[in-house]
């Protein structure tokens, strides 16, 4: 049997079991619980399952715990009580403001200590004042421990502040991070535009929507419809050479931007470039034609996926090529990069690069890496950035570093340019950014990151109704000890860097600040485990990080989740999501309006659905069949769907949204109009603060842009945005469309609204 890491290596005066004998349930279920791993969950059909020992043992394994035997297990126990124990000072202490709370202190026993508090700004240091508090000493490790508990006072203002404990010979310091009660609030009432914002092309595009046709396209939206904001996709960084990964919600990196949406034009430096070069750079469409990049565009040998993209051929049905795209980019990107900057304009790149520090400089350093390396992952000498042949490199690449850092100075200030314009325009709220749940499992989050994040696990959803062999997002969970014990700094930057060009947030599934469901390596995605995490933590820096940067928080909370998490989240003031298909009452029925929540945004469809247009044709269930994702027959799925369109027209019929002749007709261009439009009006009627309508909707296509469990099947995260009939729209017509009027007229606020 192997002597767990943390064991003080005594021998227990109890008889052990055998050495080889796998523990009873009971026992691994006590251990588990202890490591905060949910051990049974409520499925989607409201039956309790419960977790596999096997998942519960290989789940446990990624903490460090050996749970292989009944002895093990025992010993596990056996150690529990004295962890925190070990630890001189909490390494992170949440308290809401004006709140005080106990700090346990951990010392020799007898031993003095002086406890104080240094605040962030480190004008004032507090010390603290130990309370009448007697426990017990205990001995851990051979040596009697002592607790001193002092008490955090509840005047301490907002911020990050250092916990400092002397003792005899030593100092101990964690972090106490002080946060608000509840997140800013949104207007009143506001509704905004939703999409994929690589398929809102201009004319001006190198193939994929932009930071500036995003800016165009939140001024637009604006003034001619009221919209009062534009929720895009995740824009977080991607492979740094083709090919791209499609997804936008598998990033290599979080706490860094996609150059891939960089307008080149607009950068100062272009200007510079002689007329011949830019011609040549900049001739987007005579790029796209040829399809073969500069011999100078580096390619991976490999990919972080294995994905190809349909090349742009300059038909109607063409997908995005975002590899073509990229290519074109880079190409001319790294020959503005080469033109010299002004002193001013140095100066603002330095002070960028000093901002982000060593997360940049480990970030540009594994997109070097990667291209030096062909895209293999993680080579030999290269696990991480801290290794001497990582160092090497860092010397011997300056000059590529370099241009990665440039490359997020330059998509940043984009972005920052688009928030800008669309508050400028007049939208109250402006650009509201999406957060991924995580980072591919070899990107650079993921390589820089190691000290928090558990390795042999991935992140996904226990079945449900529509994903009925539950889902593997192929993504690396936080570990919730490490995050702990390096005071949240991973999770601190990766919010900072989403709030910073954004009026407002949606986080994706939320319900991970309270547990993720973790799926083990050789595990199927329906045999895991939901692991806890400290909401109260997670939450509270959100709002903390929300409240400097002044930004609204929306967390998707769809899916299988603890129903007190709802009412949680709207005390913290973190809207939630409806999404109306998915809304309902007790029987069945679509939901009333006025039953629906207050603090939420609530939409007609989402990205995992086809368009309204499509959905109402069933074309959902078609792709399903097509794809082999149904596990009942055709017909029981068709004449499921086909009961829930029938049922929400007559909801729409009650209100007197649809007439009644509409409601029967078949389903003509005509009256799927109607019937979309009738919809979206219905969302008015509820006391919902955000009201979110799709791009997609409101041109009238009818292809999804992501089906849940698939990968190659379908050509998810590629869709350019089109009308009903499949022709590729430009951001240039949307807003002469007659369904994007009437979808906006409906909208509250909007100028001529029927609302």
């Amino acid at each position: 049997m192997r002597t767990p890491r943390w064991s003080s290596g005594k021998i227990r005066a109890v008889e052990q079991p055998s050495s080889t004998q796998p523990a009873s349930y009971d026992r691994l279920v006590a251990l588990a619980e202890a490591y905060g791993i949910q051990t049974s969950y409520q499925g989607h059909s409201g039956d309790t399952n419960q977790v596999s020992p096997e998942a519960l043992v290989a789940v446990l394994a990624v903490f460090e715990i050996d749970a292989s035997t009944a002895a093990s297990v025992e010993d596990a126990l056996a150690e529990t009580p004295n962890r925190p124990w070990r630890q001189p000072v909490p390494p992170t202490s949440i308290v809401r403001e004006g709140h005080g709370r106990d700090i346990p202190v951990h010392l020799d026993h007898g031993d003095p200590v002086d406890v104080y508090i240094d605040l962030e700004d480190s004008t004032q240091r507090i010390q603290l004042q130990q309370r009448d508090v007697w426990v017990e000493p205990q001995y851990v490790d051979g040596k009697l421990i002592g607790r001193a508990t002092f008490a955090l006072p509840a005047d301490l203002p907002l911020g990050y502040h250092t916990l400092i404990a002397q003792t005899p010979g030593r100092v101990h310091r964690g972090l106490v991070v002080v946060v608000p009660h509840r997140a800013p609030q949104p207007p009143e009432t506001a509704w905004g535009v939703m999409t994929q914002l690589y398929s809102v092309r201009s004319k001006r595009s190198w193939g994929v929507g932009d930071f500036v046709d995003l800016a165009d396209l939140a001024h637009l939206s604006h003034t001619a419809w009221g919209a009062d904001f534009v929720l895009i996709n995740p824009v977080h960084a991607v492979e740094p050479i083709s090919p791209l990964t499609p997804s936008p919600y598998l990033p290599t990196s979080r706490r860094f931007i996609s150059p891939w949406y960089i307008r080149v034009e607009e950068i100062r430096e272009a200007a510079y470039l002689p007329a011949a070069e830019r011609a040549r750079l900049f001739d987007w469409t005579n790029y796209q034609s040829h399809n073969t990049p500069p011999d100078d565009v580096p390619h991976a040998a490999g990919s972080l996926t294995t994905g190809q993209v349909t090349p742009a051929d300059g038909d109607d049905q063409t997908l995005i090529d975002r590899d073509t795209a990229w290519d074109a980019k880079l190409a001319a990107l790294r020959a503005v990069f080469a033109v010299s900057r002004t002193p001013a304009r140095q100066d603002a790149f330095d002070r960028f690069c000093q901002e982000h520090g060593k997360a940049l400089d480990d970030f540009a350093l594994w997109s070097t890496l990667y291209i030096h390396n062909e895209g293999r992952t993680w080579p030999q000498g290269f696990e991480s950035p801290d290794t001497a042949a990582s160092r090497q490199a860092s010397r011997d690449h300056a000059d590529e570093i370099e241009f990665h850092k440039w490359l997020q100075w330059i998509a940043f200030g984009q972005c920052a340019a688009a928030q800008h314009a669309a508050r400028t325009a007049g939208m109250s709220i402006g650009i509201m950014q999406d957060l991924a749940v995580g980072v591919h499992p070899y990107g650079a989050d993921a390589w820089s990151q190691q000290d928090v994040i558990a390795s042999g696990v991935s992140v996904g959803a226990p079945p449900d109704m529509y994903n009925q062999l539950g889902q593997d997002w192929s993504q690396p969970p936080w570990r919730p000890d490490r995050l702990d014990a390096t005071g949240y700094a991973a999770y601190r930057g990766m919010l900072r860097t989403v709030f910073r060009n954004a009026g407002a947030v949606r986080i994706d599934h939320i319900i991970g600040l309270f547990r993720l469901w973790w799926v083990p390596a050789g595990h199927g995605a329906k045999d895991g485990a939901y692991v806890r995490y400290d909401h109260e933590a997670l939450v509270g820096i959100l709002c903390l990080e929300a409240e400097r940067a002044g930004v609204v928080v929306i967390g998707e909370d769809l899916g299988t989740f603890e129903h007190w998490v709802t009412d949680y989240l709207a005390d913290r003031g973190i809207l939630g999501t409806a999404v109306l298909w998915f809304e309902s009452e007790w029987d069945g029925s679509p939901k009333h309006a006025d039953h629906y929540r207050t603090s939420v945004l609530a939409t007609v469809t989402t990205h995992d659905l086809p368009p309204t247009a499509g959905y109402l044709q069933c074309d959902h269930v078609q792709l399903r069949e097509e794809l082999g994702l149904l596990t009942v027959p055709m017909a029981d799925e068709l004449a499921h769907a086909q009961r829930e369109i029938a049922t929400m027209k007559q909801r729409l019929t009650e209100y007197g949204l649809l007439d009644s002749d509409e409601s029967d007709g078949a389903g003509s261009n005509e009256n799927i109009d109607e019937f979309v439009v009738a919809l979206h009006q219905y969302l008015t009627r509820t006391p919902s603060q955000l009201l979110g309508v799709s791009l997609a909707d409101m041109v009238g296509e009818r292809r999804t842009q992501n089906q849940p469990g698939t990968d190659q099947e379908y050509p998810n995260w590629r869709i350019p945005l089109a009308d009903r009939a499949g022709r590729q729209l430009c951001l240039e017509d949307i807003f002469g469309l007659d369904l994007a009027t009437r979808i906006a007229r409906v909208m509250p606020d909007s100028p001529h609204s029927v609302a």
